[in-house]
């Protein structure tokens, strides 16, 4: 029954129109992070990386590398986006998008992480069998129908990313529109929109706004009575976070999603009239099902299971971002920290502060003045870094952070050698002192 309901073919409209508009979404992203300035501000200028711990392998290009990294990458969306050698296209961009996304986590955002895992889910859709240079040159491969899987697994990795998403902000800052003031305040100077951005009711309708709009809006896309007006209001709410977060092409990939909720018929009349419609639901069990089955099965289980794993790691999740990662916990809250690094002479007993300045970028040093992963990253950096003069160090840090606009807290037991700790990404590390 269940392979019946799988394996179902359904129109591929809606696949290929989207694999049209995701390759060129991944150009643009590409190409934009070049003429931004994104790639010099975060992977050429400064002298230190903090990647994603265990990645420390992937390490940036030396000299222009970088700009010439990101071109290529760009030159991989085209060829999505056209389809040409789409297999090989579509894999390159997920191994290059990922090695660079894992090199850094200054510029660390769920919206990158997303693009990651769609990337990843595309090289497994054949999102190529119609209006690609590849169905061109092999007329073999053409094909008006996909298995109904491939519209489900898209679908399903959304209401993942959205429930998360809404859960999440159920936390007295958010519900009292405390931190959405806050991030409001700082919007204080956009043109025309500035004042408007500060009413206090206009908090209330984006914070609860929020909560109903990642909860429902998949829901709403799939019940056809409510669909169109499901539409409209993503259509407002992508574009206010386009405008106001100025966030990249994420909310109009974000838009791009609901071509697999309105029917096929409809994506097929509206983008590829030339195209034949297909409706006759044929069952094709592939050779591959229980492979392809058992990925998917883990790939969930991980989806579902990660997001998760703060609740099992001791304190609030806001306080230590122990579980904070990968786990669709966006613009939830504001941070800021006072940090001291102290270096001390393990021969000498000699102690000097830190000039964060000579190592790090200021983007860094925001980094790693309120993240506990990256402190104990540079920490470790600063202690190779005597090693290497001949010097045995230790390293302490004297830390207190702010969320959300409240009183300083101390954060950093300033006692403990971190330099010396392990870090367990599952547990947490007895040297962030407890919230309370």
């Amino acid at each position: 029954m269940l392979n019946n309901w799988l394996f179902k073919h359904i129109d591929n409209s809606a696949l290929i129109v989207f694999r049209i508009i995701f390759g060129l979404l991944c150009f643009l992203e590409s190409v934009g992070a070049i003429f931004t300035g994104w790639i010099k501000r975060t992977l050429v200028d400064p002298s230190f990386t903090f990647n994603f711990i265990g990645f420390e392998f992937l390490q940036p290009l030396p000299g222009n590398g970088m700009y010439y990294y990101y071109a290529v990458m760009g030159m991989f969306g085209l060829l999505v986006m056209v389809g040409y050698k789409y297999r090989l296209s579509i894999l390159a961009f997920t191994l290059m998008w990922s090695a660079t996304y894992l090199m850094q986590k200054s510029s660390y955002n769920n919206h990158y992480y997303l693009l990651m895992l769609l990337s990843s889910i595309m090289v497994f859709l054949p999102a190529n069998t119609y209006a690609s240079v590849d169905a061109k040159l092999n007329p073999s491969i053409t094909s008006y129908s996909m298995p109904q899987w491939c519209r489900w697994v898209i679908i399903l990795q959304l209401f993942i990313v959205y429930t998360y998403a809404s859960i999440a902000k159920l936390y007295p800052d958010w519900l009292d529109t405390t931190f959405i003031e806050l991030l409001m305040r700082g919007k204080k100077d956009y043109w025309l929109v500035g004042e408007f951005l500060q009413q206090k009711w206009l908090h209330h309708v984006l914070a609860y706004g929020g909560i109903l709009f990642d909860g429902l809006i998949i829901p709403l896309l799939l019940f056809k009575p409510t669909r169109k007006y499901a539409f409209v209001i993503s259509i407002f709410f992508h574009l206010f976070n386009s405008i106001i977060f100025q966030i990249g092409i994420f909310p109009y990939l974000s838009l791009s999603f609901s071509l697999f909720f309105f029917s096929s018929e409809k994506i097929q009349k509206l983008f590829l009239k030339k195209k034949p419609f297909y409706n006759s639901e044929a069952v094709i069990i592939p050779k591959l099902k229980t492979p392809l089955l058992i990925v998917f099965i883990v790939y969930f289980i991980i989806q579902i299971g990660l997001p998760l794993r703060h609740h099992f790691i001791e304190d609030n999740v806001l306080w230590t971002e122990e579980g904070h990662r990968l786990s669709w916990r966006m613009m939830l809250r504001s941070k800021s920290g006072k940090t001291k690094y102290w270096i001390e002479n393990k021969e000498t007993g000699q102690r000097h502060v830190v000039n964060l300045s000579g190592y790090l970028s200021k983007k860094q040093i925001r980094t790693a003045s309120t993240k506990p992963d990256v402190m104990w990253q540079f920490a470790k950096h600063l202690k190779q870094k005597f090693k290497a003069d001949g010097v045995d160090v230790a390293v302490y840090v004297e830390s207190k952070v702010s969320i959300n606009g409240k009183p300083y807290k101390t954060f950093i037991n300033p006692a403990i050698d971190i330099a010396n700790e392990e870090w367990d990404v599952f547990k947490h590390s007895d040297w962030i002192l407890p919230l309370k």
